[in-house]
């Protein structure tokens, strides 16, 4: 599935629209460059998961943890600032307990970095910015 949004609004609104879609247990990576509206969307996604909380984007803490309507929690983990021993960073951070839970939805940034770790569930998402506002988002289950 392919959505173009050409605003802020539009990208967030999709994303609510996604995150009302999910059942738990979801893992999802998310590819962009900075700037490509990965948090933007996670911020409407957030929203569709019933999570009221403000969503910042965890890059200088790894990971972020915010209620969500299964009762469990939405992960927002972020692979920007992380190089080397990837695997035992992510199970010392706790991310592999994280999707295991089915109450759980976990969202990760940069996760082109971890493409051999994550499940092969997986949803990949894909963020292209178009110029000014506008992006692409290409959703591949």
């Amino acid at each position: 599935m392919e959505v173009l949004t050409k605003s802020t609004e539009e990208t967030k609104k999709f994303g609510k629209e996604f995150g009302a879609s999910l059942k738990g247990g979801e893992v999802i990576g998310l590819i962009g460059n900075l700037g490509s509206g990965k948090t933007t969307f996670i911020q409407g996604l957030a929203k569709g998961i019933g999570s009221g909380d403000r969503i910042n984007s965890p890059t200088f803490i790894i990971a972020r943890e915010y209620p969500n309507k299964f009762g469990g929690h939405l992960y927002h983990v972020d692979l920007y600032r992380l190089e080397t021993s990837l695997k035992e960073k992510l199970t010392q951070l706790g991310l592999f307990d994280f999707m295991k839970n089915k109450k759980n939805i976990t969202v990760v940034e940069w996760a082109g970095k971890a493409r051999d770790l994550l499940p092969k569930s997986t949803i990949w998402i894909e963020f292209s910015n178009l110029g000014e506002d506008k992006r692409r988002i290409v959703v591949n289950k």
